[in-house]
């Protein structure tokens, strides 16, 4: 009995001290250091200000306290950067990423390209669960739903499979609308100034955060139509535009448009390479959480407009783990949605 109360007695301590030897451990990992975050797309547009703020908080939440520099990989609507990340990279924990969050799709809808297992990446979080829009140049004189699902619309796009490219191209496939995609812009700003300079009539796949942020003026002035979101629900300042489900014909439509939503949940997301030690990205993950509610980066988020809402890292790892269990008629009628025609 004696020998039987020290054992548990041992494992009670053991039970105590571990989580703080693991803490410590962890701590003298960063301690020093200095972590990389890239961002797939150039700087400058939404995704760089966001992974900015969001890194310098990150540096005080941190156990050892480590700096991060923001570096940029663009091209191929980011895919370049999720490919270095699951194939390059360091899997040490001093690396991560922010991309687009139609990444985590691109494998099961078929992209070509996405050589890669979403479901393996370690997913860190996201600050905000985005609404994307469909936008149009005031000039062109589109001012109803009808008339935009009627006109043949020219949107500004970057590469292939971005958003901007995805969405109207959903529009086409799905609902009927026979919009004209011009991608090779660079930047999410080159989109914009298109549409300024009468290249194109709009874009879309825009989120509407970062519309207010970049362009709140011509939301003020009424420059820009909001034509309709692309979101699992309405944001609560565009109640009077349409979601694009609501403009769904059929099961079929809604199933497939249901599933390629579901993405928009994770916002921005930022993710590890598979194979980083688990304490690591627990450390990552917590530190992002933290970073995202400290009081100062929500007041300096509201300075620069940016909207907030935290999608931890575990919910992030299930909502991905979720899209690859859809049923297998949604997904095949995702993937007629997104088809090049």
């Amino acid at each position: 009995m004696i020998l039987a109360s020290s054992i548990l007695r041992l494992a009670a301590a053991l039970l105590v001290v571990a989580p703080s030897a693991m803490a410590d451990e962890v701590a003298d990992f960063y301690k020093g250091k200095n972590l990389s975050l890239f961002v797939g797309y150039p700087p400058g547009g939404g995704y760089d200000v966001y992974a900015r703020l969001i890194a310098r908080y990150m540096t005080k939440h941190m156990p050892g306290q480590p700096q991060f520099t923001v570096r940029h990989k663009p091209g191929a609507a980011s895919l370049n950067l999720v490919s270095e990340l699951y194939n390059v990279l360091p899997r040490d924990g001093t690396v991560f990423g922010m991309f687009s969050r139609s990444v985590a799709m691109d494998r099961l809808l078929g992209r070509a390209g996405a050589n890669f297992d979403p479901v393996a990446f370690n997913w860190i979080g996201s600050a905000n669960n985005e609404v994307s829009i469909c936008a149009v140049w005031h000039a062109v004189g589109v001012r109803t739903i009808d008339a935009f699902m009627a006109r043949p619309l020219t949107f500004a796009a970057n590469a292939p499979g971005a958003e901007s490219d995805v969405f109207p191209r959903i529009l086409n496939n799905l609902l009927g609308t026979k919009f004209k995609v011009v991608t090779g812009y660079p930047g999410v700003n080159d989109l914009s100034l298109a549409m300024e300079r009468g290249e194109t009539d709009g874009r879309c796949g825009w989120t509407w955060s970062a519309a207010k942020a970049a362009r709140g003026d011509w939301i003020r002035d009424d420059k820009i139509y909001v034509a309709v979101q692309f979101a699992t629900e309405k944001h609560p300042e565009l109640q009077h535009v349409p979601l694009v489900t609501e403009l769904a014909r059929n099961d079929r439509e809604r199933s497939a448009l249901d599933l390629i939503l579901s993405q928009q949940a994770m916002g921005r997301p930022f993710a590890a390479p598979p194979g980083v030690p688990l304490a690591r990205i627990d450390a990552l993950r917590g530190a992002f959480s933290r970073a995202v509610a400290d009081p100062d980066f929500l007041a300096e988020a509201i300075k620069q407009q940016l909207e907030i809402r935290l999608v931890d890292g575990e919910a992030l790892q299930a909502l991905v783990e979720r899209m690859f269990k859809a049923p297998a008629e949604a997904v095949a009628a995702a993937r007629t949605a997104i088809a090049p025609r």
